[in-house]
């Protein structure tokens, strides 16, 4: 688990008042990171083509072509100048040791996108996104600078972005390089010290990003057990009663010890799942709202009763009832942008369409995090959100194979499993989300389906 940030500048301003650093400190470091990437990466000799901006991240730019000019062909490119008192002083420096400014854009091996980096409040230019594109099709290996020129400070396009192939961050990872739409434009993320450690750089922070080594498996360390001791999951099966048998069958090989479709009228079950007509008070926790539809209409009320955790899923956020739901204990809801919109109007968030939802992810889950701190949310999405007590935990590590009907049925079941054998709201919906994601990574991407990737979960192990 790291930590993210909405901004940097105020552990920046930490570095010159309380460590006495400069930004020339700063930028060197900055532009050393760089220079690190690009030399494990590119031979020597080859051409770097950077083009820089008239601000600060510009002058980063700079100050990684003084540091490589001699090893490799610079071409500098200042389509705006160079305006900051450092941009300046950097192109002063630059000069002196033999650089000089390009005119005309030539042919090369790696591009450095030193245009615009973290706090871009505004729409790019014209002329700005003509060039962004021109430079997206060059073939080449693609370096953005702190943040891929065109994001702002939540992950949103202004309205073209830089596709990087890394990005090398500057201080500390920024939260809007963990947007759904930044995702498809940062690549590998690479965070650069600036010359002092970063425990001593980065401050307080309530976004933390979830890693592949984070995850903890089910895995049963008992030996004097038996399947009662692994919980047992109640599913409610509605008008789609497929979404139901995913979601118990991704439960039960997700080491949860029995599990039950609940519905009023039979139908054929894999046999290791059993039927029940009625919500058992063996259970440990019940999943439902996938595939429901209006199946249980004159009776959800009833499942208010309960006390067991429980997993809300799809149909249940059209529903007015949720808000009685969202009152209890121990509840996670697991929404997709659309459904999420539909639970906000319902709360009296506000009306949203599903592209306001996905431009303001981080926003409205903290809001609806503050509003309600006990429940766990987790958001779909190509960067999966987790919000509770008012904090956010972000799931990067999903792929488009996901992108299949019945994949959120699988996520369901996994963290009603996870529910029934005791875990924590919040530890059940984090270790299901990471073990979800990494199964889902499948070749190839668009020919996962929701029983390869219940049958995954073995293979993560």
């Amino acid at each position: 688990m790291k930590p993210v940030f909405r901004e940097v500048y105020s552990f920046d301003k930490k570095c010159y008042e309380k460590y006495k650093l400069t930004e020339d400190i700063l930028m060197e470091h900055a532009a050393n990171a760089m220079a690190d990437v690009i030399k494990s990466r590119v031979k020597k000799g080859s051409t770097i083509n950077i083009i820089s901006g008239p601000g600060n991240n510009g002058a980063d730019g700079i100050t990684l072509g003084r540091i490589l000019l001699g090893d490799y062909k610079i071409n500098l490119y200042l389509p705006l100048g160079a305006k900051s008192e450092m941009a300046k002083l950097q192109l002063e420096r630059f000069m002196a040791v033999g650089g000089v400014i390009k005119e005309t854009y030539e042919k090369c091996d790696c591009l450095v996108d030193a245009i615009f980096g973290s706090g871009l409040k505004r729409d790019l230019n014209k002329d700005l996104v003509c060039l962004i594109k021109k430079m997206n099709n060059i073939d080449a290996l693609k370096i953005a600078c702190d943040i891929p020129t065109g994001i702002d400070d939540e992950g949103n396009l202004r309205p073209v972005a830089f596709r990087a192939d890394i990005t090398v961050t500057m201080g500390a990872e920024k939260l809007s390089l963990y947007s759904d739409i930044a995702k498809d434009y940062v690549g590998e993320i690479i965070k650069a010290d600036l010359g002092v450690a970063f425990s001593k750089y980065r401050g307080k922070t309530d976004y933390h990003v979830w890693e592949k080594s984070d995850l903890v498996l089910p895995f049963r360390k008992k030996q004097n057990s038996h399947k009662r001791t692994y919980g047992h999951l109640g599913v409610l099966a509605g008008d789609k009663k497929g979404a139901a048998v995913l979601a118990a069958k991704a439960a039960f090989n997700f080491g949860c010890g029995l599990v039950s479709v609940v519905t009023h009228e039979y139908f054929n079950l894999p046999y290791e799942i059993m039927f029940s007509e009625k919500i058992e008070s063996s259970f440990n926790s019940l999943a439902f709202g996938m595939g429901m539809g209006n199946y249980f209409d004159d009776e959800i009320h009833k499942l208010l009763n309960f006390d067991m955790p429980m997993v809300i899923d799809a149909d249940m956020f059209y529903k007015d009832i949720i808000k009685e739901f969202l009152k209890k204990e121990k509840i996670v809801i697991t929404p997709h942008p659309k459904e999420f919109a539909s639970l906000l109007k319902i709360l009296g968030f506000g009306e949203y369409s599903t592209d306001e939802i996905q431009k303001n992810r981080f926003i409205l889950a903290e809001e609806f995090s503050k509003k309600y701190p006990k429940v766990v949310l987790l958001l779909k999405g190509a960067n999966k959100i987790i919000a509770f007590n008012k904090k956010l935990h972000i799931d990067p590590l999903g792929s488009v194979a996901l992108a299949k009907g019945g994949s959120g049925d699988v996520l369901a079941g996994m963290i009603g499993g996870l529910l029934a054998q005791g875990y924590h709201p919040l530890k059940a919906t984090m270790m299901a989300s990471l073990a979800h994601s990494i199964a889902g990574n499948y070749e190839p991407n668009y020919a996962l389906t929701p029983e390869k990737l219940i049958k995954r979960l073995e293979e993560i192990a």
